[in-house]
């Protein structure tokens, strides 16, 4: 029986997955992309009498393949962390799902392995800009600042990685990046001896300076929005600096636009800290958009409808 590994290409589905086949080491086919690529089981409702494992993508937007995917004889593992709608009542699937604004898939599958591969698991928080839940889950690893700090920035470098309108857009494919990571059960390790954490810690330095400097188009107390132009690096860029700014502004909802091809717009929204809720909400007004309460993204957003998102965005977190 053949087996397939469907992740999310940001840290939360990677760290995910990479805790799962730590603890069960399984030969499979990986499938993945950039993390707004999220329709993965449309590419595979032709595979039947196989097993899946399926993380950190969302159930609602991929109800109708799954259910090919269940008819066809497959057994399904589901974890993740976004609204799923109505989840199948099929005895072979397996599905943990948890929408709380403080959980992530990395921490679902840490619950399901009973922490067998915790600091993977922080990781993923951390790159899912869960701190709080982040460090209250590391707590048993009696971890010093300095390698909190080390782990957060693993997260933040991984989820970055994640970002952009094609794979072209990455420094590393998320299936070649997981890959690497394998090799290390040990993120720590990982940190101190991966020519590729270089790559991107030097990448994620370029690209954050050049986003610090975009003015914001909208700003207030409650909401600010940023337009980014048509690069590779705000294609990259939008989402961590999307956290950042939520971190730094907790009362303050944030939205970023970058074109990603003539009046056209990829959309990135993050609620405030301090009310870790609404953004999936509005995303789902649109098009193409969804995501989840803390966090939640349109992928494609013309520039015709802009206006229309701003009052929504305003509507949706002024306060």
């Amino acid at each position: 029986m053949s087996h397939y590994d469907v992740f999310n290409g940001d840290a939360d589905g990677i760290c995910a997955l990479l805790q799962l086949r730590l603890h069960s080491p399984q030969q499979s086919t990986l499938v993945t992309g950039v993390k707004r690529d999220i329709n993965l089981l449309s590419r595979l409702t032709q595979v039947t009498d196989s097993s899946f494992t399926v993380l950190d993508i969302s159930m609602e937007k991929n109800c109708a393949a799954l259910q090919e995917i269940l008819a066809g004889g497959s057994t399904v593992e589901y974890f993740d962390h976004h609204f799923p709608g109505d989840i199948p009542a099929d005895p072979k699937l397996r599905a943990t799902i948890d929408t709380d604004a403080e959980i992530c898939t990395g921490l679902l599958v840490n619950n399901h392995l009973q922490g067998a591969h915790l600091p993977w698991a922080v990781t993923a928080a951390f790159g899912d800009n869960l701190h709080r839940a982040a460090r209250e889950a590391a707590t048993p690893l009696a971890l010093s600042d300095p390698q909190l700090a080390q782990l957060e920035e693993l997260g933040t470098l991984l989820n970055y990685n994640g970002y952009g309108a094609t794979v072209e857009d990455l420094f590393f494919a998320p299936d070649q990046l997981f890959l690497k990571l394998l090799e290390f059960p040990d993120p720590f390790e990982f940190i101190k001896q991966s020519s590729t954490f270089d790559t991107l810690r030097s990448g994620y330095a370029s690209d954050m300076s050049n986003a610090r400097a975009v003015a914001p188009r909208l700003l207030s107390d409650s909401c600010a929005t940023f337009t980014f132009p048509m690069e590779r690096w705000a294609r990259r860029v939008g989402g961590v600096y999307g956290n950042e700014l939520a971190r730094e502004n907790p009362d303050r909802a944030h939205a970023l636009l970058s074109e990603i091809e003539t009046g056209v717009y990829q959309v990135s929204v993050r609620a405030p800290v301090n009310r870790r809720e609404g953004a999936d909400e509005l995303c789902r007004q649109f098009d193409t958009g969804g995501g989840r309460k803390a966090a939640a993204g349109i992928n494609r957003l013309p520039a015709s409808d802009i206006d229309r998102f701003n009052e929504a965005f305003k509507h949706q977190f002024d306060v």
